[in-house]
């Protein structure tokens, strides 16, 4: 059903391990770094990938390649370091996206720079198939956290840029955003309106063709 192969497999596994749990972390270092004490009062400037990991987020990246962690909790009115609480969270949502970015950069650098050619043959192409899979499920949560749905992070990115009049409607959307991203996800794409495929897509074939090239 989920066409799974152990190369497959072992890269999302990669992910989870790495992947999610950076994302996480990355989100609360921000917001750590603006003044928020939050994250390290809730033990998330931690990389142990068991402080991060949702258990069904978990489950469907291995299944699906499509996946979450447990939120990090930040509060922006503690991030006393910058002057508008909205830039504050802006910042630290878009240091996770940003942080599965740069795992997708060090992988791609370590294919072109030929860090695995000190393998045999056979194991060098296996080796560099599963980098490419890594690449491909991050470059996938970048493209899918960036999307300026609530509660994605691209909402929250977008709230810090957007004026206050737009800003103030998305916030009023955080109360329903988990309904309103199960709607996107599993109503809409049935009604034959696949939203997140419309909006990520571009940006996921764009970044991985720049990583690729």
């Amino acid at each position: 059903m989920f066409n799974l192969t152990p190369d497959l497999l072992l890269s999302r596994l990669l992910v989870v391990l790495l992947g999610i749990p950076i994302h996480e972390w990355a989100h609360g270092w921000v917001a750590h770094l603006l003044g928020d004490t939050t994250p390290e009062m809730d033990g998330r400037l931690s990389l142990n990938p068991f402080v991060h990991l949702d258990p069904l987020g978990t489950v469907m990246i291995l299944l699906t390649g499509f996946g979450w962690g447990r939120a990090a909790q930040v509060n922006p009115y503690r991030m006393t370091k910058v002057r508008n609480p909205r830039v504050g969270m802006a910042l630290s949502a878009l240091a996770g996206p940003l942080s599965n970015f740069i795992q997708a950069l060090i992988l791609a650098a370590l294919l072109r720079f030929g860090a695995l050619t000190f393998l045999p043959l056979e194991q060098s192409m296996w080796a560099a198939n599963i980098l490419v899979l890594a690449i491909s499920v991050n470059i996938g949560l970048v493209a899918f956290n960036m999307l300026p749905i609530p509660p994605l992070d691209g909402s929250r990115v977008l709230v810090g840029v957007a004026p206050p009049r737009m800003a103030s409607f998305i916030e009023s959307l955080e109360p329903v955003a988990p309904y309103l991203l199960m709607v996107v996800l599993f109503v809409l794409p049935n009604l034959g309106i696949d939203l997140v495929s419309w909006l990520s897509y571009p940006l996921y074939e764009f970044l991985f063709r720049l990583l690729l090239l």
